[in-house]
């Protein structure tokens, strides 16, 4: 037990880590570009909440709060925010004016640390490598809900889908040129898959179903029923396992069980279960090589647990895509995002985003599964992506905002009123605020489960040979 509690308390303290760095290195970015173009810094922190420790240096405040949870720069010249932050210190002096460039630099500082970052960390990625499984880069069907949407409309295991509504994919899951994002994307009241079986091209049009929710969980997406296959091939073979025991080790593909050629996880699992406990003999491709195994299959694990073999499946290899490429992929999966946030036929809305709940939640599993730092690391690029181009919006109290509202300052010549100002920027705050309250909610409500309820499916169309 106790190296359990440990281990999750590493991966909390890694979590809280990154997410920190993200975070103050945006910040940082302010805190500099303010220093350089001469403006009045009333307090650099890190952290939030009471603070443990504070200390004026240089006429600036720096201090380090009790809630982990990023940082921040208040710089009153930019942003004055005294009716949420509280009346700040009595000043022997006005503030002086400084230019529009002045907040712009200023303003874009803290975005263009976090592309810095995230070039940065993509360079480090591209040399450490990124861990994908075998199974990341399949469009092959492997299962087919019996009476769902897809098994009505005519698709079945063993189909490779080549395209979803004439969006090509290379993937089953995922935000970007996948199959699952594309039928959650797709507005009619069919979806078109293009596939090859037994080497003929056809177009199947498919109904969607969307699970009824209760309202305090997040609205369910469309779904066709449909998962992808899963090779027999072996990621990790656990110590003590029947897998271990077997033979079997980390790379191996099995390729027949008895004498039955297996070619996905479903048809292994099969053979397995109507051997009864006895022991089955196993071919396994090990490089170059076949090996003969034999696997027992008598498990003293529950019963309704299933046959535990102890085997994480799906062979991990390393790529190692340029930073050009990594940027460019998080670009282009933000760009897909907020395309379907504000589409009126889309059924994505605010609520599938997420907060810091749920992105702490997200690099906890990274930290927690294999290859976790360099899962971490990667997802950390589209972080600092998503970091930067959020604060780039044209909404007051975001950087974008004040940039903006700098421009108008320039093209007005002379300042936007205080009180005005300070009015915006209140009312902004709490608008995020409220945005953050949203989404938070939602997070913590996919910590608990409830029963769902499958409502009729849309009408299928029958299969159609490929268009001429």
């Amino acid at each position: 037990m106790l190296p359990k509690i440990l281990n999750n308390a590493l991966i909390l303290v890694e979590v809280l880590l990154i997410f920190n760095l993200l975070i103050v290195v945006h910040e940082l970015g302010h805190f500099l570009a303010a220093r350089w173009r001469g403006l009045v810094i009333d307090e650099f922190g890190i952290w939030f909440g009471k603070p443990i420790w504070r200390k004026k240096i240089g006429g600036v405040w720096f201090s380090l709060g009790s809630i982990p949870a990023g940082g921040f720069v208040k710089l009153p010249q930019l942003a004055p925010m005294e009716a949420i932050e509280g009346e700040t210190e009595e000043r022997e002096a006005p503030l002086p004016p400084i230019y529009p460039l002045d907040k712009i630099l200023v303003a874009l500082a803290g975005p263009v640390f976090s592309f810095l970052l995230a070039f940065v960390m993509a360079c480090v990625v591209f040399q450490v490598g990124k861990p994908i499984s075998e199974f990341d880069k399949t469009t092959v069907i492997g299962f087919v809900k019996p009476g769902g949407p897809a098994d009505r409309a005519g698709l079945k295991p063993g189909d490779r889908i080549l395209e979803v509504d004439s969006h090509p994919v290379d993937r089953f899951a995922g935000p970007l040129h996948s199959v699952t994002w594309r039928v959650v994307r797709s507005e009619g009241e069919t979806i078109d898959f293009k596939i090859e079986r037994a080497g003929e091209t056809l177009h199947i049009a498919s109904g969607w179903e969307r699970e009824e929710t209760p309202g305090w969980k997040r609205k369910s997406l469309r779904k066709v029923y449909i998962g992808q296959r899963f090779t027999p091939s072996v990621g990790k073979v656990a110590p003590n396992s029947l897998g271990e025991r077997a033979g079997l080790k980390a790379g191996d593909l099995i390729t027949q069980a008895g004498t039955i050629p297996v070619d996905d996880l479903n048809k292994l699992y099969e053979v397995l279960e109507k051997a009864g406990g006895e022991a089955v003999a196993l071919t396994v491709r090990r490089g170059e090589e076949n090996v003969a195994l034999t696997l027992s299959t008598k498990d003293p694990a529950p019963a309704e647990k299933g046959l535990q073999l102890g085997i994480s499946w799906g062979r991990m290899t390393l790529v190692h895509p340029s930073p050009t490429e990594q940027i460019q992929e998080a670009v282009l999966t933000i760009g897909n995002m907020l395309d379907a946030l504000f589409s009126p036929k889309s059924d994505l809305r605010a609520q599938h985003f997420s907060g810091p709940v749920g992105i702490l939640r997200a690099y906890y599993n990274l930290f927690d599964s294999e290859e976790g730092w360099r899962l971490a690391l990667a997802f950390s690029v589209f972080f600092n992506v998503n970091l930067g181009l959020f604060n780039l919006l044209p909404f007051p109290v975001l950087d974008g905002g004040h940039v903006t509202l700098a421009l108008l300052e320039a093209i007005r010549r002379k300042p936007i009123g205080g009180r005005f100002l300070e009015g915006i920027q209140t009312a902004c705050a709490l608008l995020v605020m409220t945005f953050l309250a949203y989404v938070t909610f939602f997070d913590v409500s996919d910590f608990f489960t409830s029963k769902k309820i499958t409502p009729p499916a849309a009408p299928a169309a029958p299969a159609t040979p490929p268009a001429k």
